[in-house]
């Protein structure tokens, strides 16, 4: 008996995904601002070029941020991005724990 072996082209392409270091830095993120009633759910995308933690205000409602990863971009841009509502790139970068930062900015507000 021979051993068959599919070609590349033909093999089933996995989808990215979010490492479990890496869903327990956005989920602790996450876990702050749902405590401080900024945001209110999340969902969970797997494509085959990216994966996609889209954060919701109110479920019925769109996104209010993305955060995306994209292995491809490592070299180029950077793996990871938020994006705002409107698809807008609000920041982008190679370590996601930095890129996280991005909303210990929403901590401090004027007050009047």
């Amino acid at each position: 008996m021979s051993l068959q072996t599919r070609p590349l082209s033909e093999k089933r392409a996995v989808p990215v995904h979010f490492e479990r270091l890496e869903m327990d830095a956005i989920m602790n993120v996450y876990g702050r601002m749902v405590a401080a009633g900024e945001w209110r759910d999340y969902a969970l995308n797997m494509h085959k070029d990216r994966a996609i933690f889209s954060i919701f205000k109110r479920a019925t409602e769109m996104p209010i941020y993305r955060i995306e990863k994209q292995p491809a971009l490592a070299r180029k841009q950077g793996a990871w991005s938020i994006l705002s509502a409107e698809g807008v790139i609000l920041k982008r970068g190679q370590d996601l724990k930095t890129l996280l930062t991005f909303f210990d900015r929403k901590k401090f507000r004027v007050v009047n």
